[in-house]
């Protein structure tokens, strides 16, 4: 029996038989793969092999309910992807008339996503993949990720409406409207929150408090000042909730027909959760709530309890999806969680590891045994490994940042070759010395911000700045623009990172690897400078798989039904389970050496200027 087969069915194992089931499998493999590729000729869909290939093989489900789409990657037992399918909102549920994946309401700043769309989108997808042959009943074991920060709001009639699903049916109809008290959600985008975090951190004693506390200061799109807004706004609406769910328990909620568990690290972008004392805080909960002990339980009864196991499996799924589309009642639901602490889980991350996704904005997250806390940035929980956190910088200004500096050099400067449009910059970027060092020893510093920033809290706007053992001051005529600013602006975004990475990591704040993905990881310049900047001891890496977050919630699922048990209440850990797994050669690629002596001390010597540039943005 192959080890695929191990992880499909129960039962003992016949290892007399391994050798010659292994030759028997990889034949019918061969022939079952052939007969899906003409298969897939033939019907003119290239993805019907993926799918038909996936019915010997699919061993864990990944889910990502997006902004956007709904995503699922199927991987086998060996960690390779073997299915990928998705459904996208604004296309495929037009009745809905969203815009990417949401509905505005700019007088307000208002962003917000109708949760039935989300559960017609499930349908859709489930309905592709058996429409394309996909076999259920190998799929063991179920993980997902949701957007951070959303909340749905469940009535008195959804656990009974869960429980309670027609397989002749599909999901859209049956609960919606009624298992809703609110048929809206808050999107991360949001930002009418505005008047609910500068109350909750007046009450709480400040930003620095609250984010000891919670891991994060108030942010408009947490989902505490979202809650606490709509009792204020609609407080018909709250009273007739029973119970709330963020988008990752949500999800979860659909596949086990019952109302699921807020995950442990997701509970964390809500700025309700006391991360050092692993409890809801007793003091934000009741402000929230709207004050007095029983408003407090109402709020933490409408909350319900948190997983703190995030391989633990929450049940099974629901007999509707056993009936309707062929899922074996074995197969394991594992609690689902955000898109970001999700993302950490498509590596093998070890301590002082460090992923940058490089896309419109930019994000860094990383792995860390310490706790240490900051209004500049985030920390949660880790997903599956207790006594790690993750923390993460977001900022707004990423890709379109670089992209307006690209094209201002292009205006002067075009490319000699019209297909590569980033060629002019990062030829700027590459043909000067670090920090654009002058002979006289002066250093270029810059800040861009085409929109405005939220690390720091800045308006937009672009500061050009020379720097010396005297000072710093804003530059005038010493400065070559457009071109100086290529190297500067990449610079810039790193030497931000590395600013408020650096207590999170080792001693002297240097990472062991950096990760990099998004379209940005594409870019030799943009990799050189993060190296440089940043200075990973071995090197930089480009993940060469997309849709991260739905793959690291499938090993997640994976790891959930076939992790060691060490000793009773002790399991293999998900960090020793992906390596043992993990495929550097075809997984990664090696794209700078990373840290180079004298380059980095050097970039080092330079954060007290960068960190006075920035202070003097945000304050002019």
């Amino acid at each position: 029996m192959s080890s695929i087969q191990t992880v499909l069915l129960e039962g003992p194992i016949d290892f007399v038989g391994q050798q010659l089931a292994d030759s028997i499998t990889f034949y019918l493999v061969s022939i079952a793969g052939a007969i899906a590729f003409l298969v897939g000729i033939i019907a003119g869909d290239i993805s019907l092999t993926a799918y038909t290939g996936a019915l010997l093989f699919s061993a864990g489900f990944g889910f990502d309910l997006s902004t956007q789409q709904i995503k699922v990657i199927a991987i086998n037992s060996k960690l390779e992807p073997v299915l990928q399918a998705n459904v996208e909102f604004d296309v495929d549920t037009p009745e809905y008339q969203t815009r990417k994946g949401v509905y505005t309401n700019p007088d307000l700043n208002e962003v917000y996503a109708p949760v039935a769309m989300w559960i017609k989108a499930f349908d859709i997808l489930l309905g592709k993949m058996q429409d394309a042959g996909l076999d259920f009943a190998k799929v063991k074991s179920i993980s997902g990720a949701g957007q951070q920060h959303g909340s749905v709001f469940w009535s008195a009639d959804a656990e009974r409406l869960l429980a309670s699903l027609n397989p002749d049916l599909p999901l859209e109809p049956q609960l919606s409207p009624k298992a809703f008290s609110h048929d809206m959600s808050p999107n991360w985008q949001d930002h009418s929150t505005a008047a609910e975090c500068d109350d909750i951190e007046q009450e709480i004693g400040g930003a620095d408090v609250v984010a000891q506390i919670t891991g994060s200061k108030t942010h408009h799109r947490f989902t505490g000042p979202q809650i606490m807004r709509v009792r204020h706004r609609h407080p018909e609406r709250y009273q007739r909730t029973a119970r709330i769910s963020l988008v990752s328990s949500f999800f979860a909620s659909l596949l086990l027909g019952a109302i699921a568990p807020l995950d442990v690290s997701d509970v964390c972008g809500m700025n309700l959760w006391d991360i050092p004392n692993e409890r809801f805080d007793d003091k934000i909960i009741e402000f929230v709530a709207g004050g007095g002990q029983a408003e407090k339980n109402k709020l933490l009864q409408k909350l319900g309890p948190v997983e703190p196991d995030g391989g633990k499996t929450l049940g099974y799924i629901s007999d509707y999806y056993v009936r309707r589309y062929g899922f074996s009642k074995d197969c394991a639901i594992t609690p689902i969680t955000g898109d970001n602490p999700a993302t950490i889980l498509a590596l093998p991350l070890r301590p002082l590891d460090v992923i940058v996704s490089l896309g419109t904005s930019t994000t860094l997250l990383v792995s860390t045994p310490v706790y240490k806390t900051s209004p500049s940035y985030h920390m949660f929980s880790h997903p599956t490994s207790k006594g790690l956190y993750m923390g993460m910088l977001c900022y707004c200004n990423g890709s379109l940042a670089r992209e307006k500096v690209r094209d201002e050099i292009n205006s002067i400067k075009p490319p000699s070759d019209v297909s590569d449009v980033w060629s002019s910059f990062n030829e700027a970027a590459q043909s000067v010395p670090p920090l654009g060092s002058t002979a006289e020893g002066k250093n270029k510093l810059g800040i861009y911000f085409p929109l405005p920033e939220i690390v720091p809290d800045c308006k937009a706007g672009t500061w050009r700045f020379m720097s010396d053992e005297t000072g710093l001051r804003e530059a005038r005529d010493d400065w070559d623009v457009p071109l100086a600013d290529a190297r500067a602006i990449l610079e810039s975004q790193n030497l931000s990172m590395r600013l408020r990475a650096g207590p999170l990591l080792s001693s002297n704040g240097q990472p062991r690897r950096v990760y990099v993905v998004g379209g940005g990881s594409r870019n030799p310049a943009i990799c050189q400078v993060t190296g440089e900047v940043l200075g990973p001891s071995e090197g930089v890496y480009r993940l060469e798989l997309s849709n991260a977050c739905a793959l690291g919630s499938a090993y997640k699922a994976l790891w959930a039904v076939q992790r060691k048990v060490i000793k009773e209440g002790v399991y293999e850990s998900f960090e020793d389970f992906l390596s043992q797994r993990w495929d550097e050669k075809t997984m990664i690629n090696s794209v700078d050496e990373g840290y180079r002596k004298g380059v980095w001390e050097k970039y080092g010597a330079a954060l007290a200027a960068f960190d006075a540039a920035e202070k003097f943005a945000a304050n002019s």
